[in-house]
C-alpha cells in the first residue's frame, strides 16, 4: 500500500526529520518533490548498471513526469516492474520507492499546477545535470571525476542548489506574505543547497573515492571546499533570517534551520576528525531541542553560525 510518509522514513533520515515541520500544502509538495528527486538520484547512483543504462533510465523517467492533465500510469507501472526485476540499488527503501512510481506520479498530478510545474522543472534540471555527468564518466571507464572547484560547484548545483531554488519557489507560492523577500530568498537559494551538499561530499569523500567518485582530488581542493562550505552555510543562515524577518510560517523556519544546524555540526566534526565521521543521535536530538526553543521564543534559530561570520 502506497504511503508517502513511510516512503520518506525509508529513504531519508534528514528529510524524514525536516519535512514534518512544514505546514500543508507545502509539506505534501516537498515530500513528493523529494521522492521524485530520490528516484533520479537512485538511477544516477545505480550500483550495477552502466553509465549508458543509467542515462536511459533518467531519460525515461524524465519523459514520464512531463504530462498535461494525467500521467501515463500504465507506462509507470511497466517501468516499476522492470526496475523490480533488475533494481538499480540494493537499498530496500529505494527499491520500495521504485515499486510505488505510479502512486507517486499520480500524487504529483494532483498538485496545483503552479507547484507541480516548479517540481517538474527542477526535477528535469537535475536529470539533465546528472545525465551530463554520467556521459562524461563514460570517457573515464565509468568513474565520476571533478577536476576543479568550478566543476564541483556545477555538480553541487544540479544535485542540491536547484533544490534550494525549487523550495524557494514553493514557499513563495504557498506563503504570499513572503513576496517582498523574493529577491533576497532567490539570491541565497542555490547557496543554501550547495552548503548542504558540500558538507556531505566532505563527510563522504573517502567512501566516494572507493566507489569511483572523485570530488576532491587533493588537499588544496579539499581546503577550498571547506572554505566554500563555511561561506555557503553563512548564506544559508541569511536565507533563514530573511524568512524569519518577513513573517514566514514557523514550519518554514524549522524545515530550513534543522539541516543547516546539522551541517554546521557535521562540518566541524569532519574538519576535526576527518571524513567518515558523522554526528550521533544525541547531537541530532539536542539540535531539535535547541531549534524548538528558538522557534518558541522567536530567537535566531542558528546562533552557532556567529563565529564563522568573522572568518
Amino acid at each position: 500500500m502506497y504511503d508517502l510518509d513511510q516512503l520518506l522514513e525509508r529513504t531519508s533520515r534528514t528529510y524524514a526529520l525536516t519535512i514534518p515541520f512544514l505546514p500543508e500544502p507545502t509539506r505534501r509538495e516537498v515530500a513528493i518533490a523529494y521522492l521524485l528527486m530520490r528516484v533520479v538520484d537512485t538511477f544516477e547512483d545505480a550500483e550495477t548498471w552502466s553509465a549508458k543504462r543509467r542515462c536511459q533510465a533518467l531519460d525515461t523517467f524524465g519523459r514520464l513526469i512531463h504530462f498535461d492533465s494525467a500521467p501515463d500510469l500504465d507506462a509507470l507501472a511497466e517501468l516499476s516492474c522492470r526496475l523490480d526485476a533488475d533494481p538499480p540499488s540494493s537499498h530496500e527503501g529505494y527499491r520500495a520507492l521504485l515499486r510505488e512510481l505510479p502512486g507517486l506520479v499520480a500524487d504529483l498530478a494532483a498538485l496545483d499546477r503552479p507547484q507541480r510545474d516548479q517540481i517538474v522543472l527542477h526535477t528535469q534540471k537535475m536529470i539533465d545535470g546528472m545525465a551530463a555527468t554520467l556521459r562524461a564518466s563514460q570517457k573515464r571507464d565509468g568513474a565520476i571525476v571533478l577536476d576543479s572547484l568550478q566543476e564541483l560547484r556545477a555538480y553541487c548545483y544540479f544535485v542540491a542548489g536547484l533544490v534550494g531554488e525549487m523550495l524557494t519557489e514553493l514557499m513563495l507560492l504557498d506563503a504570499p506574505q513572503l513576496a517582498p523577500a523574493a529577491d533576497a530568498m532567490r539570491r541565497n537559494a542555490a547557496l543554501f543547497g550547495e552548503a548542504l551538499q558540500l558538507t556531505n561530499i566532505l563527510k563522504d569523500s573517502r567512501a566516494d573515492a572507493a566507489e569511483g567518485r572523485s570530488f576532491l582530488k587533493d588537499e588544496r581542493r579539499r581546503a577550498e571546499a571547506f572554505e566554500l562550505a563555511r561561506r555557503d552555510l553563512c548564506a544559508a543562515v541569511d536565507f533563514i533570517e530573511t524568512l524569519r524577518s518577513h513573517g514566514a510560517p514557523e514550519g518554514f523556519l524549522g524545515f530550513t534551520a534543522l539541516p543547516v544546524k546539522l551541517s554546521i555540526a557535521t562540518l566541524r566534526l569532519v574538519e576535526e576528525k576527518g571524513p567518515g565521521h558523522k554526528i550521533g543521535r544525541d547531537a541530532v536530538t539536542q539540535a531539535l531541542v535547541d531549534l524548538q526553543a528558538a522557534l518558541d521564543s522567536n530567537a535566531p534559530p542558528v546562533p552557532e553560525i556567529a563565529d564563522w561570520r568573522t572568518i
